[in-house]
């Protein structure tokens, strides 16, 4: 595919977003993954330390820790750092070039694993409700293991007869 210089300069901008992206994403997650296992660990870690630690001197020494460190001394209490304010504006206002970044990856038949499962794990973290119920619907479909409805209360487990020619739907 032949692109233009026009379209070469747009998809370079893309990329660049997507990638800045995807690094907010990858810090987001990694970052909660240290506060889950703070959590079960009755650990009490200071982010916005650990943030000026890594760029003081560790392997990983981006300039770009100093956002997070930031973002961590506004809010210690910050739930996800997708939540502090400088990175939710600059992924609301980027997402878009981003998608296109791995829209085109895929198109091209181009893997980019890394840029797409962190937008998977920022579209999770917007929403309300997640396709959990499909996972369910499979188990229930190999294994029988029952699912619970999203129009129904929690807690109630149901077992569809995947396999007769009149399903049923029971209540268990």
């Amino acid at each position: 595919m032949t692109l233009s210089d026009a379209e070469k300069a747009e998809f370079i901008a893309n990329l660049e977003d997507a990638l800045y992206c995807a690094k907010v994403c990858c810090y987001a997650q990694g970052f909660q993954l240290m506060a889950m296992t703070a959590k079960e660990q009755n650990w009490t870690l200071d982010f916005a330390e650990i943030a000026k630690i890594w760029r003081a001197g560790c392997i990983i020494r981006a300039t770009f820790l100093q956002s997070i460190t930031q973002a961590y001394q506004e809010d210690a209490n910050l739930a996800n750092l997708l939540m502090a304010d400088t990175f939710s504006q600059a992924l609301s206002q980027k997402h878009l070039h981003w998608r296109k970044t791995v829209a085109a990856s895929v198109m091209q038949g181009i893997p980019a694993p890394c840029i797409s499962s962190a937008i998977a794990y920022y579209d999770s973290y917007r929403c309300e409700t997640l396709p959990a119920n499909l996972l369910q619907g499979q188990r229930d479909f190999f294994g029988s293991h029952t699912f619970e409805r999203t129009d129904k209360p929690a807690g109630e487990k149901y077992h569809l007869d995947w396999s007769a020619k009149q399903r049923t739907l029971s209540k268990v």
